[in-house]
């Protein structure tokens, strides 16, 4: 591996949201999850849990000493077609629980059926409630809309106060594309470059993740690459970068940082 491999395999972990999104998940899943996010070259930018495993997630970090990480919960997920109030309720307690970043999908079905205003409603309700206390990554489901709609989508998630508009759920047959990606961040680059990006599902290769930072770094500028502003959700992702660098997950972390 030469340097400049070794040096993206390390950023791609930066950008990380170590994700568990499965329906038989455990408390011992997502413990083992927050012990991988503390990788033997440093921390992930934050791990994606089911909203009743936030509070766990927090403290196992905290003890492993990864306070660092973000807790990233999902809303709405992942169909996008849950009556607002209770959306809305969902969002409350996850941050009572201590979650960072809320991920929440966007009412895309409604878009293709013509309606704009409940993706707009929808997220203005939802950045109202996280505003100064966590992150609003909207999922527009891209693999589900047309090009059209994914730039209509991205510019009506923007200017209701998304900070990062995020490709898919994972849970649909087409999840993240180049394609959608580069749409999606010409739109911020047109709008709002302060709005992030989060390609999500179907990474599972240094060289997928790759293709979305050589992405962002042509549009947006390497310097606008940063966890505040790209994130990669993954759940095997970072298996394959970590062999790259010839680790492994359960390569002991300490005194590696």
């Amino acid at each position: 591996m030469n340097d400049n491999e070794h040096i993206l395999a390390r950023q791609v972990i930066s950008l990380l949201d170590l994700t568990s999104l499965n329906a038989d998940d455990t408390d011992a899943t997502i413990v083992a999850l927050c012990r991988k996010a503390m990788t033997p070259v440093g921390p992930v930018a934050a791990v994606c849990v089911y909203p009743q495993f936030v509070s766990l997630a927090r403290h196992t970090l905290n003890t492993l000493g990864g306070d660092t990480i973000r807790v990233a919960t999902v809303c709405n997920f992942p169909g996008g077609n849950l009556p607002l109030a209770e959306v809305l309720a969902h969002i409350r307690e996850a941050l009572e629980n201590g979650a960072d970043e809320i991920d929440v999908v966007y009412p895309y079905r409604a878009l293709i059926a013509g309606e704009e205003q409940p993706g707009r409603e929808l997220v203005a309700a939802c950045k109202s409630l996280c505003k100064g206390r966590a992150l609003l990554k909207v999922i527009l489901e891209t693999g589900e809309l047309n090009a059209l709609l994914i730039r209509r989508a991205s510019i009506d998630a923007i200017e209701a106060g998304a900070d990062f508009i995020k490709t898919s759920t994972g849970k649909v047959k087409v999840n993240a594309t180049a394609q959608a990606a580069e749409l999606m961040l010409h739109v911020i680059a047109e709008t709002n470059p302060e709005v992030g990006l989060k390609p999500a599902g179907g990474m599972r290769l240094l060289s997928d993740a790759a293709v979305y930072l050589h992405l962002a770094e042509r549009i947006l500028g390497k310097d606008w690459v940063s966890p505040r502003h790209l994130r990669f959700g993954a759940s095997s992702l970072l298996d394959n970068t970590l062999q790259h660098i010839g680790l492994s997950a359960e390569t002991p972390t300490q005194g590696a940082y």
